[in-house]
């Protein structure tokens, strides 16, 4: 059975075949029996095509791995975790911004402690000139689900007025090139801080502020699944969002 996922991603990449096969140095026919008859590289192939493409080796053969290997490798995902969100350095935040050079993206109900933040503003700011994607998710503050954690956090109208708020501190940002700001109406487990491939995730917990909740610093480990399933459910989020109007 063809290898769809391995030719889709080609040209989603804009790689072709003969590209590939050079930069891991293999013959062309060899990638592309690879795709048209579904064979299984060896694993040192397999590390090098997903590194190459931006991808997971987990996604590209699912099958090649065990439940153990990938449980094995998304535990080496997991960077450091946090007890609360006040426990985590300011500078972690900054190094997960700085340091990503292609994709920036932020999905909180208000997130009100960055946006607070005129350094952390600024840096976005300058990434979105520098070319990098910026992506803002907020909570619609006119939905039942801003409403719910509102009241679940036990400060009612007060998430809602956070959202408006932080709609205004980031008005220095907004509408530039390369910045979007969307607002969502899903019920939110968790807040993710996205840097390239480096996530910080802020658990939720029912009557618990979102500050006082644990974080998990996470960095995409080849053959892993848990930044993917994070960044899924943050693009799923995003499909169903709606544009703030500048």
């Amino acid at each position: 059975m063809a290898n769809e996922r391995l030719r889709a991603v080609l040209l989603e990449r804009g790689v072709s075949i003969a590209e590939l096969a050079d930069a891991i140095q293999v013959d062309p026919k060899t990638v592309e029996r690879w795709i048209t008859k579904g064979r299984a590289p060896y694993r040192k192939h397999r590390y090098a095509v997903a590194a190459h493409l931006g991808t997971d080796e987990s996604y590209l053969w699912p099958e090649a791995l065990t439940r153990e290997q990938v449980a094995s490798a998304s535990e080496s995902e997991i960077v450091t975790v946090y007890p609360h969100r006040w426990a985590v350095p300011r500078d972690a935040w900054g190094r997960l911004f700085a340091q990503a050079d292609e994709e920036i993206g932020i999905l909180v109900y208000s997130g009100l402690f960055l946006a607070d933040d005129a350094g952390i503003v600024r840096m976005l700011g300058e990434k979105a000139d520098a070319g990098v994607r910026v992506r803002i998710l907020l909570g619609d503050p006119d939905s039942s689900e801003v409403a719910q954690r509102g009241a679940d956090e036990g400060i009612d109208d007060g998430m809602a007025a956070k959202i408006r708020n932080v709609l205004v501190l980031y008005k220095p940002i907004r509408g530039r090139e390369n910045v979007e700001v969307r607002l969502h109406r899903t019920v939110l487990y968790n807040s993710i801080y996205r840097g390239d491939d480096q996530v910080l995730v802020n658990t939720h917990v029912y009557g618990t502020p979102a500050g006082n909740a644990p974080v998990l610093h996470l960095r995409r480990v080849v053959g892993g699944d848990m930044v993917t399933t994070y960044v899924d459910s943050f693009e799923k989020v995003w499909e169903q969002a709606t544009a703030v109007e500048l």
